[in-house]
This record gives structure tokens, C-alpha cells and sequence, in this order.
């Protein structure tokens, strides 16, 4: 019997043992590979001996102070290398202990900026359908995934919502990219004037959408749009990578290939790469100066902010991944693994897009190709697939509800940067048995 109140109540787990590179092995010798990287965020691999190394250092030296009083040496370290490797303009760094946090500052980030120069008025915020920001009331309250949503919606601060960039499903055949992308970026204009642009804080989103809609990427130049849209009404730009970014898309922030530069950046997962709890949210010098000018200080923060264990631990894993070689093989193996995929699926009556950036990767299942129809969401498609993975040596990261929080099915991708090409290989092997045979139990 566990005393853990797990995600699943009443589902028997196997217990994790041990891990080395892409594997995970459990207490009966059963290996399995990573092929998501736990939820996104093992990025460079499991034991790797620099990281483990950099903890133990800093283990032996300090493991824990407490920001009001002291920094540290690791806390400043990991501050200035994503400065230095951060877009022009991103010039300061406030350390989290994951994803949630990272987008809940933010928030509170964006809201004290106002206050501090005078425009209180400013309490909006925009973001997009099937978006994904984390669990804490006011990054669930931003997302806009129904799904997770619905049963807190008493809970939750009002926030306001505009279409995803969602291709697939969204765009007319008869429609070029441009248009499309012109398309959204006036109805996010439309949003902000219908609630007056004086009292719109910010809008929020992902670079690629992540566990919510299944890897998809921004069309044409969309977020170069957004960027120019904010900019002209005073809206402050929110850029969530989370999930996608620190290298997942193959560059460090997946920001760089939208050719844009947020107001605030937020990272967590492949940050620490599994090794430590961390988050970071980066922002311009121009909130920085609102406090620094103002009250002089952020009203916000907690206990383990800056950890400096943690900020070791992340210090070597952004030091390895901003490695010329690591983001090569990230570019290299997420082409193998599109190539690949769409070799052994591409076909399959039952997929209806393949899609993603660098080694984050996601495929789009579908009742009917043709008409893009949708698995009834009570037969769990999503789950029968983990499941067959699982079976398999598999871990895969398969949800529901891609279309509107209820419909839809998808199946995120996202191994380790130093996958090797055997490694590609065997995933999609694995991955395309496993949704073939939870599609066959499903229609029998």
C-alpha cells in the first residue's frame, strides 16, 4: 500500500531504480527509454557526470541560504550565462523553483511594472486557447486549456483568451500562411481594443505549444505581429518556454526563430534537466528599472528561490547545451526523428499531422484523416497508447482534449539532446507499435 497520493489513485507504478543516459531502469531490471524526456525535462540525458559532478562541488561547499539575506556564487553564475546567451534585451534573471512559479512572477511581474510607473489601470491579461501556463491559479487561470481549467473556475482570476496558431486544424486549405498569421495577430488587436488598451497588461504564450496542443509551432510571422501589436498599444509581451525552450526547438530560446525579443521570458524543465527543481524568469531592463526606481523591490517570493544546489546543477546543464555540438545533434536527431516518423505513420489513416521543432515533436491522432474527425474521448485513445508504450520499454507523454480541452488526441515527443541515431530509431519504432496497437484494441 502507498501513502502517496499519486496523479492516479489505484494505478500500480513501476518504481524507478536507476538512469544512464536516455534509460530509465525500475527495481525489476526493466529498462525503459525516455522518449519524452520525462514531461520535457530531461534535456542532457540522465547521470550525466558534469552535471553530478557540479552538484557535489557545491553540496560540499553550501547547500542552502536564503535569498534575504545572502547570494550566491552559483545563483550569480547561472544569472549571467542566460543573460549572455539570452536575446538582446532579456538583461536580468529572478530564480524559481519550476514552471508554475516562473509564469506566476511573471504575472505579478508585469502587474507591479504598471503600478510602478503609474498606469494601475493595467490589469488585463490576453492569452490563447489550448495554451498551457502550469497549475498555480493565476498560470491556470492565463491557460486556456477547458479541460484542466473547469473544475477551478471559481478559483480563478478573470483572464481573457484569443485563438491559438493552430494550422492543422484552423487554417483554409485556399488560405496562405501570411494571411493566416495576419489573421491572428488582428484578432489579438481586436481583443485589446474591445477591452480598452489602457487596462491590457500583457499577453502571454508559447513560442510551441506544448502539452496542450502537441508541439506546434507559430506560422509565417505571426509572433514578429504580436510583437509590433504589443509594442504599439503598451501591452507587455509574456513568452512562455517552459517547455519548449533551452534548446528543445533547437536553438537555446525557441524565441530565436521568431526573430523576436519578449518583455519576459520564462524557463524551467530542460533549465535543470531533471537534476534539480529550477526555474528562471528573464526580464527587459526596463521592468528591472521600475523597481530598482521605484519601491526597490519585487513584491514577491519564496523559500527556495535561487537554491543554490539547484543553480549549479542548471549552471553546467545550460553550459552543455549551449555547446555548439549539443544543439547540432538536436537539429540532426529532431529531423531524423520527423523523417522517421513520418516514414512509419505518415500513412496511417489514424495520423493526421506530424509536426514540431528540433527534438520536440508531436503527432496528431484522428478518427477519420480526411475529415480530421476526432477518437470519442471517452475510449481514452491517449491513455491506451502510454499504456502500449510503457509496455513496450516506452515513455511517451500522449493527452487528450488537443481540440477544445475534451477532443482531440496527441502524442508529445521530447528525448534527451544526446539521443544518439540508434536511439531515433528505436523510439519511433516503439512509438508507432504502441499507437498501432492501442488504435486496434480500441476498434475491437
Amino acid at each position: 500500500m502507498t501513502r502517496i497520493l499519486h496523479r492516479s489513485i489505484g494505478q500500480a507504478l513501476p518504481h524507478a531504480a536507476s538512469a544512464q543516459g536516455v534509460y530509465i531502469t525500475d527495481t525489476e531490471g526493466r529498462r525503459y527509454l525516455d522518449g519524452s524526456g520525462g514531461a520535457a525535462v530531461t534535456s542532457v540525458g540522465h547521470g550525466h557526470p558534469e552535471v553530478l559532478a557540479a552538484m557535489r562541488a557545491q553540496i560540499d561547499n553550501l547547500c542552502y541560504a536564503h535569498t534575504g539575506f545572502f547570494t550566491t556564487d552559483a545563483a550569480e553564475e547561472l544569472a549571467e550565462q542566460l543573460v549572455n546567451l539570452a536575446p538582446d534585451g532579456l538583461d536580468y534573471v529572478y530564480l524559481v523553483s519550476g514552471g508554475s512559479e516562473a509564469v506566476e512572477a511573471a504575472l505579478k511581474m508585469a502587474r507591479q511594472y504598471f503600478v510602478e510607473t503609474g498606469r494601475p489601470e493595467r490589469r488585463h491579461i490576453i492569452a490563447r486557447r489550448q495554451s498551457y501556463h502550469g497549475n498555480t491559479l493565476g498560470a491556470l487561470a492565463t491557460g486556456g486549456n477547458a479541460m484542466r481549467r473547469q473544475q477551478f473556475q471559481p478559483l480563478l482570476p478573470q483572464t481573457h483568451h484569443v485563438s491559438p496558431c493552430y494550422a492543422y486544424r484552423d487554417k483554409a486549405s485556399d488560405v496562405s500562411f501570411e494571411a493566416y498569421a495576419a489573421r491572428l495577430a488582428d484578432e489579438l488587436e481586436a481583443k485589446i481594443l474591445e477591452l480598452g488598451p489602457e487596462s491590457v497588461m500583457a499577453f502571454v504564450a508559447e513560442p510551441v505549444v506544448g502539452a496542450t496542443l502537441g508541439a506546434v509551432a507559430s506560422e509565417a510571422d505571426y509572433f514578429k505581429r504580436v510583437r509590433k501589436i504589443c509594442d504599439q498599444h503598451g501591452v507587455l509581451l509574456i513568452l512562455d518556454e517552459v517547455m519548449c525552450g533551452m534548446g528543445r526547438t533547437g536553438t537555446l530560446f525557441a524565441c530565436e526563430q521568431d526573430g523576436i525579443t519578449p518583455d519576459i521570458l520564462t524557463v524551467a524543465k530542460g533549465l535543470g534537466g531533471g537534476y534539480q527543481p529550477i526555474g528562471a524568469v528573464l526580464l527587459s531592463s526596463a521592468i528591472f528599472d521600475s523597481f530598482a526606481n521605484g519601491s526597490g523591490l519585487f513584491q514577491h517570493g519564496h523559500t527556495y528561490l535561487g537554491h543554490p544546489v539547484a543553480a549549479a546543477a542548471a549552471n553546467k546543464v545550460v553550459e552543455i547545451i549551449a555547446r555548439p555540438e549539443t544543439l547540432a545533434n538536436v537539429n540532426a536527431m529532431g529531423a531524423r526523428l520527423q523523417s522517421g516518423l513520418e516514414a512509419a505513420l505518415g500513412a496511417s489513416p489514424y495520423v493526421g499531422d506530424i509536426r514540431g521543432r528540433g527534438l520536440f515533436r508531436g503527432i496528431e491522432l484522428v478518427a477519420d484523416r480526411e475529415l480530421k474527425t476526432p477518437f470519442d474521448p471517452a475510449r481514452k485513445i491517449h491513455a491506451r497508447i502510454k499504456r502500449q508504450a510503457m509496455a513496450r520499454g516506452l515513455i511517451s507523454y500522449p493527452m487528450g482534449g488537443t481540440i477544445d480541452g475534451v477532443y482531440g488526441d496527441h502524442v508529445l515527443l521530447a528525448p534527451p539532446y544526446t539521443i544518439q541515431a540508434d536511439e531515433i530509431d528505436l523510439l519511433i519504432e516503439r512509438i508507432a507499435q504502441a499507437i498501432d496497437a492501442a488504435i486496434n484494441s480500441f476498434n475491437n
